[in-house]
């Protein structure tokens, strides 16, 4: 038995029988790391001194004889993009390279009340701008599947860091897609909750009405462990939603019978990968096999996706990134003769080209001539998008589709053509314009190896019933089980 491959549920059981400890655990996973992190790169810094004080108080309170939580002594990653007090957050940026954050974000703060272990930050796309992780400022992570190809992104390290063993589970967050998409890439179970259900209290912001924290693990009953930790209101957030939060694996139950299942036609487009294609509308003949009743709608407004979201996320970019110009902290250029050189400069050599390329976007659709044509615009596609799901789901219990056009693609492949890239999130961005949940979870593998993802979305605050379908889908099938070759 290799502790580092096995989940949640199942290290929790080993725990609470005394049959392992937490450092035992703590030690394993940084001895898989040790050995695989030079190729795969999914952490930015380790944090072991902590993890392992961490790891030895839970041990502690078992020798007491005191109950633990499901995530006591667990070993988790975490996306640097969530601060995390006297611990470095960069953000996947050289402009945050010196930030060391003298507060813990509400997530984090839940995870270490359920005495969680903290491995290490975990790399993204820089300020979580990015589908492939290959616009961090300092390195580029890489897919524990084929280690040419991209994890996904923004939250690619954390989806390279679960798939290929180096933590048990990982916190990512999803603007457009960076929790599902990363997921499909690399094999792994993510969900996006509802817009309101995770609070965002100490996430650094990209575009605050489409940014969400959410779980990534290697299973959907470590998907409901790790929801039932961080979910629920929270007063420091303006736009968490107080709804009373259920237990989640409540809703692992291993039956869809009678389900309403809706297959939107927008979504399986020319250009699909073929494979991909497929292995989706095999996991949903699966579904209907065992119970689900499968309903085709329409969601008509889905072409409009990328156009809406990449004008509402770059002008929400353009202003929440202004505060980074060298003043309060960060990165400040030296050598400046007054003040406009200094933020000039500061931006200049502190940004990465993605995000600059958002900031210039967004700056341009808020401008005075252009804000009614664009940014305003946007906002009324975006209701009649939402409007799209709401009638939907007077029909459907939840909605089934893929998760990306095709699988992971190689290193390089789409670095010089943003709008290649930008259309790799074109079956997810609807979800986040709309603030529904969804989920990601492997459903298949193309004929080279690579893992294809099935994206579950449902009605707001019900990611009970994504849990419920998942389950019920990973139950049936072993997609889930299988290892990456490239780094046993």
């Amino acid at each position: 038995m290799e502790l580092h491959t096995l989940t949640i549920h199942e290290l929790h059981g080993l725990l609470v029988k005394r049959e392992v400890t937490s450092r035992q655990i703590a030690e394993a996973l940084y001895k898989r790391i040790k050995a695989v992190d030079g190729r795969i790169k999914a952490y930015l810094r380790l944090t072991e001194d902590l993890a392992f004080r961490q790891a030895d108080e839970v041990d502690r309170k078992m020798t007491r004889g005191e109950a633990v939580g499901d995530l006591a002594g667990i070993p988790l990653g975490i996306k640097d993009i969530m601060c995390t007090k006297g611990i470095l957050t960069t953000c996947g940026s050289k402009i945050l390279e010196n930030y060391v954050p003298f507060y813990d974000g509400t997530v984090i703060q839940k995870l270490k009340r359920n005495e969680a272990v903290f491995l290490g930050k975990l790399n993204m796309d820089e300020f979580a701008m990015g589908s492939s992780t290959e616009n961090s400022g300092y390195q580029v992570t890489r897919n524990p599947w084929d280690l040419e190809r991209i994890p996904g992104g923004s939250s690619g390290g954390s989806a390279a860091a679960v798939a290929g063993h180096e933590c048990v589970a990982a916190l990512g967050t999803d603007t457009g897609g960076s929790i599902r998409q990363p997921a499909h890439c690399c094999g792994i179970v993510g969900l996006k909750p509802t817009y309101g259900r995770v609070s965002r209290y100490g996430l650094v912001a990209f575009a605050s009405s489409l940014d969400q924290i959410g779980p990534m693990t290697k299973d959907v009953s470590d998907c409901a462990i790790m929801m039932n930790a961080i979910s629920g209101y929270d007063p420091s957030d303006s736009t968490s939603v107080n709804v009373e939060v259920p237990d989640y694996r409540s809703f692992l139950v291993n039956g869809v019978k009678g389900v309403r299942i809706g297959i939107p036609r927008e979504y399986f487009v020319e250009g699909m990968d073929p494979d991909v294609e497929k292995g989706v509308r095999e996991a949903i003949e699966l579904l209907k096999r065992v119970g689900a009743e499968i309903h085709e709608i329409s969601l008509p407004h889905t072409e409009y996706a990328v156009a809406v979201y990449y004008i509402i996320c770059t002008a929400e970019a353009s202003s929440n990134l202004a505060r980074f110009d060298g003043v309060k902290y960060g990165l400040r250029s030296q050598g400046h003769h007054d003040l406009m050189e200094m933020y000039t400069r500061t931006r200049a050599r502190g940004f990465g080209k993605e995000v600059k390329r958002r900031i210039i976007l967004g700056t341009y659709v808020l401008s005075a001539g252009y804000y009614d044509a664009y940014y305003k615009k946007a906002s009324q596609v975006r209701t009649l998008m939402r409007m799209d799901f709401e009638d939907a789901f007077q029909k459907v219990d939840v909605i089934v589709t893929p998760v990306a056009p095709t699988a992971a693609f190689r290193i390089g492949e789409k670095v010089e053509d943003p709008l290649q890239m930008y259309l790799s999130d074109i079956f997810t961005i609807p979800v986040n314009l709309a603030g529904i949940p969804a989920l990601a979870l492997p459903c298949g593998f193309t004929r080279e190896g690579l893992p294809i993802g099935l994206q579950i979305m449902g009605k707001h605050f019900d990611e009970g019933s994504l849990l419920r379908v998942g389950y019920t889908f990973e139950q049936n099938t072993d997609f889930h089980l299988r290892q990456p070759a490239s780094i046993v």
